[in-house]
């Protein structure tokens, strides 16, 4: 007998009902429409893929660019007896032939892959043995160039169409503007804009800015007033642990999360985190996809981001318990100024990438007409020095290079060790005789990891030192001892950076950019910035409303709960006062606009945020207009 969605749902997810939207993204889904489901974070995105997948025959392809997330959610479905595999940066060309197959040929229901995947000649020649009854696209923004993390391989998952033109699309995403929600449907090609949008408001989570001097003692205050879990964001590697050690000499429990850490540390401390062994990570923006704690009570931003869709999605890593949680942003007047440097920063010129460019060639030693198809490690810290660059116009000239198509950069890659046999069985037994203090470890492998003598397999240096009762580094130098005697072939673990060379090296001078698309995605990203600038800067206006207008929820009400709201039911402006600050205002915009912030700065003698209530006042009876830049004057 055939399930039923929520039977689904119960049987295999362990969820008596489904949260809001999910049910009728599944059954958009059921009916073969195209669709967008716009689901904050924490609404269960996965959910709308997985129970449509299910209640049909075949395999549910989902393309997602996050390894961490593809791993741990093909676990969590294996252990709930469901078949999957995942294709990633990482594996050898037979691992990946292996997974192909088994999911063409077994009774395979997910198959998750990277969209630089798809392109490649063996995922193609695979392709048409998969009976495919949906196509899950997570973090769909990326397939957006006027979105804020635009990656060109997803422009190219619509060639899907070609291959299964009556398959249905869904196309998944926590935070995207109205004009990425329509370029994603244009993108994938949908045949009908079917778009599910989940609110944005969060009854349960509290907004709020705080302008401070020291943000570390702000931080430490926070904490202080409020028990339970936390989030701790910040802006560079350094500051995490400088964060962390002086939460920690405060008595506060912290441990620091960023991309440079070796892999098994950062999963340790992710883990540990979780489990409510540590209280608080302090970590930058690689922290936190596809980890599901419902019981964070405060997610502090100790530097401000350069935009709503990044804040909007870390800021609501908290409460998804629903029960009260804060969203606290702290920054400077200095920090406010800088934001709008950033635009000039982000988008170097085509000189400076193309000095990037060669130096990266040179620091590779690789020449003109290679390098395609190709991992190459990369020491972000070493190659700046080497070559004495900047090390931010370093990082935005290779997103440029990345968004242009031409390279990637990934600091979260983790390929493990993997080891084959290479000598013969009978050289093998001679050697075991004549090296009996290398018997045990070749022994081990050899009963621990089948098709070793087949094929490379990966295999974990600590588990065949428990086996063996000795120290991972003695393991490891015998491994190295049987790869020098030409045994085996050991690749000992990478958790360096790696670039990914998607197309062949150029000359410098023959490097090109789409100058015109180029234009257009810094004018996106300066709106970015300066809707980030105007959200910390607000006094008076609900903060949680604004993030919803952002992205085009145009009835969202006041949430009652963050700062500006609650100043606002604390603060009472008689009607001479009321007066008295209209007349000021008026004469200072008289002549000319006047920016926002310095028009509230003008106002001597005169509360600020009583300020802020006014001039909110007259914006919303229209005598004032307060433009996109956060400029004010008088209506004409």
């Amino acid at each position: 007998m055939d399930l039923s969605a929520l039977q689904i749902l119960k049987q295999y997810f362990g969820h008596r009902s489904f949260r809001p939207l999910q049910e009728e993204i599944i059954n958009a889904v059921l009916l073969k429409k195209d669709v967008l489901a716009l689901l904050p974070t924490g609404g269960g995105k996965s959910v709308c893929f997985q129970v449509p997948a299910m209640m049909s025959p075949g395999l549910c392809l989902v393309i997602s660019p996050l390894i961490a997330l593809m791993k741990d959610q093909v676990e969590q479905l294996r252990k709930k007896g469901i078949t999957a595999f995942a294709i990633h940066s990482g594996m050898s060309r037979k691992e990946v032939m292996n997974a192909l197959k088994v999911a063409g040929e077994s009774n395979c229901r997910f198959l998750y892959v990277s969209p630089e995947r798809l392109e490649t000649n063996l995922f193609k020649e695979y392709l048409p043995s998969f009976n495919i009854n949906l196509i899950a696209v997570d973090e769909a923004h990326c397939i957006s160039q006027w979105g804020y993390d635009f990656r060109p391989p997803y422009l190219r998952i619509s060639a899907l169409r070609e291959e299964f033109p009556d398959v249905p699309m869904l196309a998944l995403t926590a935070s995207a503007t109205k004009m990425v929600q329509e370029d994603i449907c244009d993108k994938l090609q949908f045949k009908e804009k079917t778009i599910f949008r989940q609110s944005f408001e969060r009854p349960n989570l509290s907004y709020s800015v705080f302008y401070v001097d020291v943000k570390t003692n702000k931080a430490l205050e926070i904490l202080q007033k409020v028990p339970g879990s936390s989030i701790v964001y910040c802006g560079s590697r350094r500051r995490t642990k400088e964060i962390s050690d002086l939460l920690n000499m405060h008595g506060i429990g912290a441990d620091y999360y960023h991309a440079g850490l070796p892999n098994e540390e950062r999963n340790s401390k992710q883990e540990a985190w979780i489990k409510n062994e540590s209280r608080v990570i302090v970590c930058t923006n690689a922290f936190g996809m596809g980890i599901d704690k419902p019981d964070v009570r405060t997610v502090i931003h100790a530097d401000v981001p350069d935009c709503l869709e990044n804040y909007y999605q870390e800021a609501g890593r908290g409460g998804r318990d629903s029960k009260k949680s804060y969203a606290v942003l702290l920054c400077t007047e200095k920090e406010m100024d800088e934001l709008v440097l950033l635009p000039e920063k982000h988008f170097p010129s085509l000189e400076d990438i193309r000095t990037v460019y060669r130096c990266v060639m040179n620091y590779l030693q690789l020449p003109a007409g290679n390098g395609e198809g190709n991992y190459y490690d990369f020491d972000m810290a070493d190659f700046v020095k080497k070559f004495k660059l900047d090390a931010q116009l370093t990082v935005f000239a290779l997103k440029v290079l990345e968004q242009e198509d031409l390279l990637s950069f990934n600091e979260q890659v983790f390929i493990p060790s993997k080891i084959s046999f290479i000598s013969s069985k009978e050289f093998l037994k001679e050697f075991e005789d004549n090296h009996p203090a290398l018997e045990p470890l070749i022994k081990t492998l050899l009963r621990t990891y089948s098709g070793i003598f087949d094929q490379p397999v990966p295999v974990h240096e600590k588990t065949i030192a428990f086996l063996l009762k000795k120290e991972s580094a003695d393991v490891i130098s015998d491994l190295k001892k049987l790869h020098v005697y030409g045994i085996i072939k050991y690749e000992a673990q990478k958790d360096l950076p790696q670039l990914f060379f998607i197309r062949n090296r150029v000359k410098a001078e023959d490097l090109k950019i789409n100058q015109a698309n180029y234009q257009k995605r810094k004018e996106q990203y300066q709106r970015r910035v300066m809707a980030m600038q105007n959200y910390a800067s607000q006094q008076a206006n609900c903060r949680s409303q604004f993030i919803a207008k952002y992205f085009g929820e145009s009835d969202a009400k006041p949430c009652g709960v963050c700062d500006n709201c609650l100043r606002q039911k604390n603060l009472n402006v008689s009607k001479e006062e009321f007066d008295k600050i209209y007349q000021r205002i008026t004469k200072a915009v008289a002549s000319d606009t006047v920016d926002a912030r310095q028009l509230v700065h003008q106002l001597s003698g005169i509360n600020k945020e009583k300020a802020w209530k006014v001039i909110n006042h007259l914006q919303a009876e229209n005598k004032l207009l307060i433009d996109k830049s956060g400029f004010v004057k008088l209506k004409p």
